[in-house]
């Protein structure tokens, strides 16, 4: 029988599981610093009482759940996702919450808003959603298309290009100078995933923002190299069994299927007595290169 990671889509597979590896420890501590990114996409989305946000690329449902106290009782928000399966969860969560009256669902992409009527909606927000999408323009055309005029857009993305591939010493942060000839043959899966992410470019995405009609366009790049991801973000111990099954991305396979499917048993036993003291104690390193964007609708 087929258990529920299996039959979700691979969007929901890794919000749900294959980002924290199933341990609900990790999860805890990962989320102090999304909480912040939601923070910001918030503040600089400038919400006002009664208004309707459309929340592109929910998820699960991180800034819309937070835009709901900002809209208050007579606003909305609007969770859209191509993921159905996270559009359930979030549903399932709304219910729970007792704030269904103030969701609406929608499944789409964020290119193709065709089910959401234009100038209808009064804030857009997403949360690393157009590092995904291949037509970047056209999503900022369906952005301005379903925004009321002075309407505004927030968004976080991560720039892949700025900080990938890693350094040739460093996997996944942790220093394998000993193991190279090893975490070479991993890289080559993981440079392969990343692949249709490093096309992201910040120039090119301003200039679709300006393109689609927005004015007062600010946007900031944030580079961070941290020598210590336990003490950055307050880790507990790194349970190795979890960090095989995580996934840097919902198009990377988890760890443990690129060493299934790159090395053998003598090199997968060498690469765990290497890697996994580091992991457990979290001696690895943090690169993060991530953008904040925020316009107006002329």
């Amino acid at each position: 029988m087929a258990t529920q990671t299996q039959t979700q889509d691979q969007w929901a597979q890794w919000i749900l599981q294959q980002r924290h590896g199933g341990d609900p420890e990790l999860l805890k501590a990962m989320m102090q610093p999304l909480f912040q990114i939601r923070d910001a996409v918030l503040q600089h989305a400038a919400i006002q009482a009664g208004n309707t946000v459309l929340d592109i690329g929910s998820g699960d449902g991180l800034i819309a759940f937070g835009a709901l106290s900002q809209v208050g009782e007579h606003g909305k928000v609007i969770f859209s996702d191509i993921s159905q399966d996270l559009l359930r969860h979030c549903q399932q969560m709304a219910q729970q919450m007792g704030v269904i009256n103030r969701c609406q669902f929608v499944y789409a992409s964020a290119d193709h808003l065709e089910t959401i009527p234009s100038q209808s909606i009064d804030v857009v927000t997403m949360r690393s959603v157009l590092v995904y999408v291949q037509n970047k323009p056209q999503a900022f055309q369906e952005f301005a298309r379903v925004l009321k005029p002075g309407g505004r857009i927030s968004l976080f993305e991560p720039v892949p290009y700025l900080m990938q591939p890693e350094p040739p010493n460093l996997f996944y942060g942790c220093d394998v100078t000993p193991i190279m000839d090893i975490t070479d043959k991993l890289k080559v899966t993981l440079n392969e995933a990343f692949k249709p992410l490093m096309q992201f470019n910040e120039r090119a995405m301003l200039q679709a923002v300006e393109n689609a009609g927005f004015s007062e366009v600010y946007a900031m790049i944030q580079i961070s190299i941290f020598p210590d991801v336990g003490r950055r973000f307050n880790l507990p111990p790194t349970n190795w069994q979890a960090f095989l099954k995580t996934a840097l991305n919902p198009l990377t396979p988890p760890l443990e299927e690129i060493l299934r499917q790159r090395l053998t048993d003598e090199e997968i036993a060498r690469f765990t007595s290497h890697m996994r003291p580091l992991v457990e104690n979290n001696r690895r390193s943090d690169r993060s290169a991530v953008l904040y964007l925020w316009s107006i609708k002329q």
